[in-house]
């Protein structure tokens, strides 16, 4: 997937979720998610944080936080999240065509825009919808990329992954079958229903998935 498409998707999804986080009520603001500590403001302050980063800025922040990235995640919250959860969509909406990106590949915008956008949407029972395309970007990159640095390789080592709506299917061994953003969001750590995934590698797969709360 070439850069100006991914850029395209990445916007078109903040716009998404920017229209959907209008709705959410005072509740739902709080209801805890699958990233362990945070709440759904908490995650839509991160989405600010990150869609604000540079590469520069990136390597001073890490510095800052002595080279922890989950302390250099929570100083991104802390510095984003506004007291009224309504000032942090405005705030998101500023960032809708920022291009900027820490030193990672692009597919990790992807990663970022759909699984967090799941995060934020599973906390409250809804669902969201997205480019099958941009989700096997995301499902693949995930793949072949090593959990320490944020991606699934380990999850689905020794498995053989086979999406039901999307021409992926990656390795050997126990079958995990599902839909591509179903294997996304497991390969990248997060539970889903018991319905969304099939085949004998689906508890080696699952085993600690974070769930909300």
């Amino acid at each position: 997937m070439d850069k100006t498409t991914i850029w395209r998707i990445v916007r078109d999804e903040r716009a998404a979720l920017c229209d959907d986080l209008d709705s959410f009520s005072a509740d739902e603001w709080g209801a805890p998610t699958a990233c362990p500590g945070w709440s759904v403001h908490d995650v839509v302050a991160h989405l600010v944080d990150t869609a604000k980063t540079t590469r520069r800025s990136f390597v001073t922040g890490l510095t800052a936080a002595r080279f922890d990235f989950d302390r250099q995640n929570e100083v991104g919250v802390r510095r984003e999240r506004r007291a009224d959860p309504r000032h942090t969509v405005e705030e998101f909406r500023r960032v809708l065509d920022r291009t900027t990106t820490p030193p990672a590949n692009l597919a990790t915008r992807l990663v970022e825009a759909i699984v967090h956008g799941e995060d934020i949407r599973r906390a409250v029972g809804r669902r969201g919808s997205y480019p099958v395309e941009a989700i096997v970007a995301a499902l693949d990159y995930q793949l072949r990329t090593s959990v320490s640095m944020g991606g699934g390789k380990q999850r689905a080592a020794g498995l053989h992954v086979q999406a039901t709506d999307a021409d992926i299917s990656r390795g050997d061994g126990p079958l995990v079958r599902g839909s591509a953003l179903a294997l996304l969001l497991s390969v990248s750590g997060r539970a889903v229903a018991s319905d969304e995934l099939s085949g004998e590698g689906v508890p080696q797969m699952t085993e600690g998935a974070a769930s909300p709360g």
